[in-house]
């Protein structure tokens, strides 16, 4: 692994800047390597050749090393399909193939895609999950319609920039993962039932022997209600988009 592609992955463990837990149940996980990914695939009408497949602790999809004539080397997601000696291109008019990145508006309907712009020249933000993959369902007037690997249905610029096949590793959605040590190891730690705290801790806690959470709503530990609240912030710029929500 080239040296220039890595770096440590400094410990956050859920700690804001002023040191406070600002995310929960983070922390103590094992040290790591943060590896460059190219998520923009910005060099464009340079082939690129597949020399390995590497396993990567930050993601659930497996990356590939690209080596390119220039002797430069950069990972991208590995697709299903992609093998070692395969040369994969970004380009507004390459091949409809595995591996090549191009704009929506040269990829045919219906073709699965991963690696998604959201905003052109910004860099894949859609489908990056091990076994994702997005469909283009239609284009009109500049726009495209993707179907998103949640079942989100949105438009987005002819301009926006795409990954041809599905994301591999398919089977990561099924693996156990065996012991509680494994996953501190990946810095999870536990989750504790709130019926099961103090009262000063948690809204549900305290009573005398086991209690369900009452008859009022269920409530975050921080006393804001969490049953059929939506949690999606409004007026977000992306939000015309959007065709068809999940939540």
């Amino acid at each position: 692994m080239s040296r220039k592609l890595k770096r440590i992955l400094p410990k956050k463990s859920g700690r804001d800047a002023a040191g406070h837990v600002s995310v929960r149940h983070q922390g103590g996980r094992h040290k790591r390597f943060l590896r460059r990914i190219d998520f923009k695939r910005d060099k464009l009408d340079l082939p690129g050749k597949v020399m390995a497949f590497e396993y990567d602790p930050n993601r659930t999809a497996d990356i590939a090393l690209l080596t390119y004539p220039d002797g430069e080397k950069r990972y991208i997601l590995a697709p299903q399909g992609l093998k070692v000696g395969d040369q994969v291109v970004a380009g507004p008019e390459v091949e409809i193939k595995v591996g090549n990145t191009l704009p929506l508006k040269r990829i045919p309907v219906g073709t699965p895609i991963h690696n998604v712009e959201l905003t052109p020249g910004k860099g894949g933000q859609i489908a990056r999950g091990a076994g994702t993959a997005a469909l283009i369902q239609s284009k009109e007037g500049g726009l495209a319609t993707v179907k998103l690997p949640s079942g989100e249905i949105r438009t987005l610029s002819e301009n926006c920039l795409a990954t041809l096949g599905q994301l591999g590793n398919l089977d990561w959605k099924n693996e156990v993962f065996g012991k509680a040590g494994r996953k501190r190891l990946m810095g999870i730690r536990p989750t504790v039932r709130g019926v099961a705290q103090h009262p000063d801790s948690h809204p549900h806690g305290g009573g005398e022997g086991r209690s369900g959470i009452g008859l009022k709503s269920p409530k975050s530990p921080w006393g804001k209600k969490t049953l059929g609240k939506k949690t999606r912030q409004p007026g977000r710029y992306s939000d015309k988009l959007i065709i068809k929500r999940i939540n």
